[in-house]
């Protein structure tokens, strides 16, 4: 037994053929709630907070092998046989990364804009900094912390996301998310391990049109990796694209689904 794969808090709903969505950077299974409960009519819906996310453990290790042992012992327990993995950004990693690595598991593959390839860090540093740059003991809402963030992040949108992991601790205020862990791992989570072989099932890559995260270099790494791969651009979405499109978003997975899978 792997004594590093952590026990992933998920909700589970609905009955049916089992999806699982896996979250990104940052984020909850919470921030897939709206999709969880529109498939849930048809599918068992699985939907985990990742490690270091959410109400999952924390660990030093935030790499795809381990995030997608996770997973993998997850499906185990609550699934009897293979599922569809859906995942965004970090968590299409670690959906893609479970396919080469567990391929039994994996009925189905939906990834979104994101490619098997290591990527430069975006601002991600800059980030995590701001978010340990807040005085929590200055902070008696999360409008107060707001403020703060915003002399270091211009966008309210990134800063309301960031606050969504901000939560009332002993009288106080303090992240859910262990931020120094993170920051040591971005390499990893901006990176991509090396494995190797490739995973035959069936693929769909969801890209937003207004994205840079799948360029020519990413489009070469999934087909070499999941050759029988079908691609999907949403032409008014960026990398947030099941936020920024949720109806193209939820057209594009349902009609996968429906002639695929």
């Amino acid at each position: 037994m792997n004594d590093d794969i952590i026990e992933l808090h998920r909700e589970v709903s609905g009955e049916g053929a089992p999806l699982v969505l896996l979250h990104g950077l940052y984020g909850s299974g919470a921030n897939w709630r709206r999709y969880a409960r529109r498939w849930s009519r048809d599918h068992r819906v699985i939907v985990p907070d990742l490690r270091n996310h959410g109400r999952s453990p924390h660990s030093g290790r935030m790499d795809y092998p381990a995030m997608a042992a996770d997973v993998a012992r997850m499906l185990e327990a609550e699934t009897e046989g293979p599922a569809v993995v859906l995942g965004h950004s970090m968590g299409g990693k670690v959906a893609m990364a479970l396919a080469l690595t567990r391929p039994a598991l994996v009925r189905g593959l939906i990834v979104a804009d994101i490619a098997p390839v290591a990527y430069a860090d975006n601002d991600h540093d800059a980030i995590i900094a701001a978010m340990q740059a807040v005085e929590l003991a200055d902070v008696g809402s999360r409008s107060d912390a707001d403020r703060q963030l915003a002399a270091r992040i211009d966008s309210q949108a990134i800063r309301q996301f960031l606050l969504t992991n901000l939560e009332r601790a002993d009288g106080g205020w303090d992240w859910r998310l262990p931020l120094a862990i993170l920051r040591r791992a971005l390499p990893d989570i901006l990176g991509w391990p090396a494995l190797d072989g490739r995973w035959d099932g069936p693929a769909l890559f969801v890209h937003g049109g207004r994205s840079p995260y799948v360029d020519d270099d990413g489009r070469r790494a999934i087909a070499g990796y999941f050759p029988n791969h079908e691609v999907e651009t949403l032409p008014e979405a960026g990398h947030w694209l099941h936020v920024e499109a949720p109806e193209a978003f939820t057209g594009a997975v349902e009609g996968y689904l429906a002639d695929r899978l």
